[in-house]
């Protein structure tokens, strides 16, 4: 059953309240409010309906109410008016944005922190995945006898390194010979065609021993299959832990243990890979996370694209109680920076 205006009002009303004081909400505070069309009255029998039909719920045994996760779900989808980000915070963003990024990832945790410090939440960011994702480079620099570092150059320009343990018998001179070889062999190769079989075929006719060879292909061979995995960057959990909901060390534990599991939060953000549209963003309230520990938390993600070919997610964690119309228009605006300046960046080299 679909809720009428003023219920539409008074929940709006509830929601923005209790949202900028975390404390439950009576009649009497909606009522009084400037813009309010009803008396206290009928404020507070619509809040009795509004709790009936599950949208609005009674804490202990306050005379407020709080909302409830049906309750901020029909504040996101119908009632919130997110507006325009204030032109001079886009000033501050985009100074913050205006420096070299010799790496994707530098732009990525740049961005993170940028959405954090912005909305005051929580955030996590994770690195792109690449649509048939190939080698443009290998290299390999001696860092000291028996380990080298083995650089991996994938399209779009995603960068990724590997420390290994190889053979005393490899000199800088044999690196550097193995590097161009298998760069020369391997350019454009997409990654998900590699196999070991395909790096020791590339080194045919390379006059090294072979047990020496044979070790630091296999490094490089696993150097190229973890290039193409997620990296995922977080910032800003201490601002999530001030909140009132978390003032409970064992809620603390819980929301930290969640978004420290690995692969968890990453694969609710990549769940949402390719979201587009008009209103480009996904709001998770409370329970409809499904993950253990997060059930006060609200999850706000996006999807950022870089050039063509990269797309990668980037997301606000809060307390459901979020400042949902500050959040959506600060991360849309990170995400529209995010493709700006890299193919600024781009367009340059």
């Amino acid at each position: 059953m679909s809720l009428g205006d003023r219920q539409q009002w008074v929940l709006k009303s509830v929601v923005d309240t209790f949202v900028s004081t975390a404390e439950p909400v009576g009649s009497k505070l909606i009522a009084a409010q400037a813009d309010s069309p009803v008396s206290s009255a009928t404020v507070r029998n619509e809040m009795a309906e509004l709790e009936a039909q599950g949208y609005l719920e009674q804490p202990h045994t306050s005379a407020g109410r709080v909302p409830t996760d049906k309750g901020y779900r029909e504040y996101v989808d119908h009632l919130m008016n997110p507006g325009e980000l204030p032109d001079q915070e886009k000033k501050e963003l985009r100074a913050n944005f205006e420096v070299d990024f010799y790496e994707v990832k530098d732009l990525l945790k740049r961005a993170t922190t940028l959405l954090s410090e912005s909305t005051g939440y929580a955030t996590v960011t994770v690195t792109p995945t690449i649509d048939n994702s190939y080698i443009t480079q290998v290299k390999m620099l001696s860092i000291e006898p028996g380990r080298v570092l083995i650089v991996v150059v994938l399209s779009a320009g995603v960068v990724r390194d590997r420390v290994a343990r190889i053979s005393d018998l490899i000199t800088s001179e044999d690196l550097q010979l193995i590097a161009r070889t298998l760069e020369d062999n391997l350019r454009g190769v997409k990654v998900e065609e590699v196999t070991l079989v395909g790096v020791e075929q590339a080194m045919s006719g390379v006059a090294l021993p072979d047990p020496a060879l044979n070790q630091i292909l296999y490094e490089t061979y696993v150097a190229i299959k973890q290039a193409d995995q997620l990296d995922v960057y977080m910032e800003g959990v201490q601002k999530l832990f001030i909140q009132p909901e978390f003032r409970e060390p064992a809620e603390v534990h819980r929301v930290y243990n969640a978004l420290q599991t690995d692969g968890m939060i990453t694969g609710y953000l990549t769940s949402q890979n390719g979201i587009r549209g008009e209103h480009p963003f996904m709001i998770r309230i409370g329970q409809e996370i499904e993950v253990e520990g997060m059930e006060a938390c609200s999850l706000v993600t996006t999807t950022y694209q870089l050039g063509e070919r990269l797309h990668g997610q980037i997301g606000v964690i809060g307390p459901r109680r979020m400042e949902y119309e500050k959040v959506i228009p600060r991360i849309t605006f990170i995400r529209e920076s995010v493709k700006q300046y890299y193919d600024a960046q781009a367009s340059d080299t």
